[in-house]
């Protein structure tokens, strides 16, 4: 998979380990030797979707070696994600 933003591109390697329907992915991330595997949850409360994400390397070096830029990725992530949301909430509004 790749991904553009501005001029920066990005190539991601992994597999889905499993898709259940409204509620949890999980996939490798296989861009080096040590990848993590994410776990992503989406739970109903109160009408609303909460979302957990958890990322597990293999080792503290390979947790490391991912630096602060795949956190600081994930801030910018959530936002977009917000913004597309709010877009999809005003478009079902108006149906």
């Amino acid at each position: 998979m790749e991904f553009a933003h501005g001029d920066s591109q990005a190539a991601f390697f992994g597999t889905y380990k499993e898709v259940t329907s409204h509620s949890r992915l999980v996939w490798t991330n296989e861009e080096s030797d040590e990848g993590s595997v994410t776990t992503v949850t989406f739970v109903e409360k109160g009408g609303k979707t909460l979302l957990v994400m958890h990322e597990l390397y293999p080792s503290k070096e390979a947790l490391d070696a991912a630096g602060t830029g795949a956190a600081d990725a994930m801030g910018e992530t959530f936002e977009q994600l917000d913004e597309l949301l709010v877009t999809l909430g005003a478009s079902v509004g108006r149906s």
